[in-house]
């Protein structure tokens, strides 16, 4: 089969959406399919400070082409950056046909690929991913019709999670019924420890807790340092790592220094090489994810296949793979006496700690393998394969100029 397949971000911009598009093309290769890549990019030097930037890498066994954001970089003109991928993947087509256009993100992306899907007569399939339930459609009316639409219309929708599906469907008023759900996935061996057990090695000295991922504070880092506070206050010993880019790396890091914390007791490591990132998790203990909502954690699942504890929240996209006290400790996101008291149970509790990450290491090696999900994501491909793409919608947005992401794109 021949795939398009159209991502919003990849390497080397490190976000959850690069993983997921890594793991998937590994698949569709080694199945044996054609698969294009059109990958949107950040250029400039803001877009690559907050999320890593430039061109896509190639990736073996993929036509892989890359579409820097030009409009998004200057004015937060996504439209011009839609026109833009449309043309690419018609080009593409004409040159030869594809079988499935498959978008990864709902808007833009999603949208590109449902026009696309309409001139070109080919099937679309939309993988939903967190921002697309909870910020996109409440920014502006633009954005909520084009999601609407895509919601409405593209062939196929993939969604992580139940708790996602309630979240996108109370926020954008979809037919549940829509969606197929597939749930997040983890290349365990990739991020194995090594041990007999699979989990940590023990080493002498503090628990190490570790954050990984888009730092922004919608992801919780910034309740993560406060409930930190809380703890070195009560005289809980404890060794924590920050890594990543994001918006919020300059408020966290002041927010850091503000409460006088050394570098021994919180470290901030900036971009790490994806390459680089399984060693990061197998020097840590305790994974901490204080987020406010997901599509599907991939940090979490990458933390459970490292065999490491997790404190994460009650929240969407979580609630599908954590369940509280059982492979995780869970709290209600933006809590942090709660948060605090979650890390200083698993931190002073070893039996708990260990319980928790041999429960989370079996789940995922039995349930979150990349080879179970790639599979169903190519059985919804062959499903939709001869079908024809809806056209009964109108390719004209209504104008909203007020929505929040042509400010702050990289937001979106």
């Amino acid at each position: 089969m021949r795939i398009l397949f159209l991502s919003r971000r990849y390497f080397p911009a490190i976000s959850g959406m690069s993983v997921y598009a890594q793991n998937l093309l590994r698949e569709l290769v080694g199945a044996g399919h054609d698969v294009t890549m059109i990958s949107q990019y950040r250029g400039d030097a803001f877009g690559t400070r907050v999320y890593g930037g430039g061109p896509p890498p190639p990736v073996p066994g993929v036509r892989v082409i890359g579409l820097e954001q030009l409009g998004e970089q200057s004015s937060g003109d996504f439209e011009r950056d839609i026109a833009t991928m449309v043309d690419a993947i018609c080009r593409e087509h004409a040159d030869k046909p594809f079988d499935v256009l498959h978008a990864q993100y709902g808007y833009p992306t999603g949208w590109a690929v449902l026009l696309a899907a309409r001139k070109l007569g080919v099937p679309s399939v939309v993988s939903i991913q967190g921002g697309d339930g909870h910020w996109v459609g409440s920014c502006c009316e633009t954005h909520r019709v084009a999601m609407c639409e895509v919601l409405a219309h593209a062939n196929a929708l993939l969604i992580g999670g139940a708790s996602f599906v309630d979240e996108v469907c109370d926020r954008l008023g979809s037919d549940p019924a829509r969606f197929t759900i597939v749930p997040g996935a983890v290349d365990t061996e990739r991020f194995a420890q090594g041990t007999p057990d699979g989990l940590p090695t023990p080493h002498i000295g503090p628990v190490r807790l570790f954050y990984h991922g888009r730092v922004d504070r919608r992801k919780g880092v910034l309740d993560f340092i406060a409930a930190l506070a809380i703890l070195r206050e009560q005289g809980t010993p404890f060794a924590a790592t920050i890594s990543g880019i994001g918006p919020d790396v300059d408020p966290a890091q002041a927010m850091a220094a503000d409460l006088a914390f050394s570098p021994r007791e919180i470290a901030f490591t900036g971009y790490a090489e994806y390459g680089q990132v399984p060693d990061l998790y197998r020097r840590a203990d305790v994974f901490v994810s204080p987020t406010y909502a997901e599509g599907f954690s991939n940090t979490i699942l990458e933390a459970m296949a490292a065999g490491l504890a997790v404190v994460s929240c009650h929240a969407v996209g979580v609630s599908d793979c954590l369940r509280d006290s059982e492979n995780g400790l869970l709290v209600n996101p933006g809590d942090i006496p709660a948060l605090a008291g979650a890390l200083t149970r698993i931190v002073t509790d070893t039996a708990l700690r260990r319980g928790l990450a041999e429960a989370g290491l079996e789940e995922c090696r039995r349930v979150y393998s990349w080879s179970a999900v790639g599979r169903q994501i190519m059985d919804v491909y062959e499903r939709v394969r001869h079908e024809r793409p809806a056209t009964d919608f109108s390719v004209d947005l209504p104008e909203d100029p007020t929505c929040r992401f042509r400010a702050e794109p990289h937001l979106l």
